[in-house]
């Protein structure tokens, strides 16, 4: 059965061992081949089929005694465990939701108790909202390795409360590595978090055992639409704060002088009416992946992506974007590059003009860009569980064409 909505019921001719298209969406459609799931990916069958029954039966949540109501209650506490459980969280952890990536690290920003350290290579969600908390920017070196002995002098060089990261770049794939991030970081009294915005996707996370602190993604980054993200982490900052958005659903009472009690745990920061369908995909959508099995996941990712590298350097004018020199990088299924004499733009529509799907800009991470020579952006190729390597080939042919 398929995993992507939408899609064809065919399967691909296999191409070995490895390949997975017995298993992924059908072949890619003659009229469009979508590379651009960092952006958003589209949603999995059992996200729909789950969207389709709670649908029916949706109700407001947590204060109502109608079936109905429960029902929803049910729904949306349980998504809340399925996702502690997709990050195999500790079981202390609070698990708030949100409206997206952006939303989460926000939150975070305004609970933590002093300063952040981050790169200047994030996403503005990851860059941006640590001013509140008294940021302090450490520049990306030429190599891994550098990078992290430059993290780690920051951080012994005055108290700092939190070490925020990226988990993979947005930009150019490459995935940091989170358990020697959190060491340093711990070893220096900080804790870390980590924007999974583009590791959730494809890759194993384990908080408890990488030693993630707090850590955030968006649904619809993860197959679920509805505009819904998380924030999973410990909860005694959370606990300290001023609830995030006030009003019902964060009081816990509210005296006749108006004097307030606010509530603990994730409900102190979900104040209103919260995004319940939202909650119900991306829990379907962690089901899916899980069942899916992030071993085949890895493999399809990998088959792929040296598929697209090895395209893109065969192509003259053709640059791929890096972060750093190391060529040993893991990288998830993301690849920027420019093309010589042609604007990102320009690049875009001709792609677009032949029914492929990309991204052209500068990513919501300026700074980045102007480190990897691109600072009037680049074009990104994306891609995740229902891509096919047809795609890939038509995202390589178009480009030939274009250098031509």
């Amino acid at each position: 059965m398929s995993l992507l909505a939408h899609s064809r019921p065919e399967v691909c001719a296999p191409r070995g061992d490895e390949y997975l298209a017995d298993v992924l969406a059908g072949p890619a459609h003659a009229g469009y081949a979508n590379l651009d799931h960092a952006a958003s990916a589209p949603a999995l069958d059992a996200v729909v089929a789950e969207l389709a029954v709670a649908l029916p039966e949706y109700a407001s949540v947590h204060r109502g005694a109608g079936r109905l109501s429960q029902i929803t209650t049910a729904r949306y506490e349980d998504a809340r465990a399925t996702v502690a459980d997709f990050v195999r969280a500790r079981h202390d952890d609070s698990v708030v939701f949100t409206r997206n990536t952006t939303d989460s690290l926000n939150l975070l920003a305004s609970v933590v108790p002093g300063d952040t350290v981050v790169l200047d290579v994030e996403h503005h969600a990851n860059l941006l909202p640590w001013t509140r908390s008294g940021r302090r920017v450490v520049r990306c070196r030429d190599t891994l390795a550098e990078t992290l002995a430059a993290l780690e002098a920051e951080l012994h060089r005055a108290p700092a409360a939190l070490l925020a990261v990226t988990g993979a770049s947005n930009v150019t794939g490459e995935v940091l590595p989170v358990r020697e991030l959190a060491d340093i970081a711990h070893a220096a009294g900080a804790r870390i978090l980590v924007d999974a915005a583009q590791l959730a996707p494809h890759r194993a996370i384990s908080m408890a055992g990488l030693g993630i602190d707090h850590l955030v993604f968006s649904g619809h980054k993860l197959y679920a639409p509805f505009g819904c993200g998380v924030l999973v982490g410990r909860s005694d900052w959370l606990d300290a704060a001023e609830p995030y958005l006030l009003g019902g659903g964060a009081s816990l009472d509210v005296a006749p002088d108006e004097s307030v009690r606010w509530q603990t745990g994730p409900s102190r920061h979900e104040g209103g009416s919260p995004n319940v369908l939202g909650a119900v995909a991306i829990a379907a959508a962690c089901r899916a992946i899980t069942e899916f099995g992030f071993d085949r996941l890895g493999v399809h990712d990998h088959d792929l992506r040296t598929h697209l590298d090895a395209g893109l350097d065969a192509i003259p004018g053709v640059r791929r974007l890096t972060l750093f020199a190391d060529d040993d990088l893991d990288r998830v299924g993301i690849a920027a590059f420019t093309v010589d004499g042609h604007s990102p733009r320009e690049v875009a529509e001709h792609l677009a003009d032949r029914g492929i799907g990309v991204r052209d800009g500068r990513f919501c991470a300026h700074p980045l860009m102007h480190r990897v020579g691109a600072p009037d952006g680049a074009v990104r190729a994306s891609f995740g569980i229902g891509t096919h390597i047809e795609e890939i080939d038509r995202l390589l042919a178009a480009l030939v064409e274009l250098t031509a």
